[in-house]
């Protein structure tokens, strides 16, 4: 297995996984969406969906580039709730998180951006549309 495909099969099971994790244990994703979002159980179950309908679509050629652009909308859209738990950790249900750590949280959804984007091959496509041109 190349490199790009064995990313992409880390990376769908990621989505995936994390995604069923938002069915299995819902409460600890409610408590940190941030209050001022209504009905946080159906935020939950949205995002889960969500993360899982991208996760598979990067498993698919055709699906690929659409899953792309789906899933660094998912990650922007929960960038709130990053945001939330480090500003407020005490919502956070469980053992203690250090607060240095929820911070340094943030920056991940930036390097999951990239995982994303590498993954998908977003560059390789340009460059090949441009070669078929040319």
């Amino acid at each position: 297995m190349d490199r790009q495909r064995a990313s992409r099969a880390v990376l769908a099971t990621f989505f995936v996984g994390a995604g069923t994790l938002h069915f299995l244990k819902p409460d600890g994703y409610e408590a940190v969406v941030p209050p001022a979002l209504p009905y946080p159980r159906e935020i939950v179950w949205t995002s889960g969906a969500a993360e899982i309908v991208g996760g598979l679509g990067v498993l698919s050629e055709q699906a690929r580039p659409w899953a792309r652009w789906w899933l660094v909308a998912v990650l922007v859209a929960v960038f709130p709730s990053n945001v939330h738990m480090a500003i407020s950790p005490e919502v956070i249900p469980g053992p203690s998180v250090p607060p240095a750590l929820l911070w340094l949280r943030l920056p991940l959804q930036a390097a999951l951006i990239a995982w994303v984007w590498q993954a998908t091959g977003a560059g390789r496509a340009s460059a090949r549309e441009t070669r078929r041109q040319g």
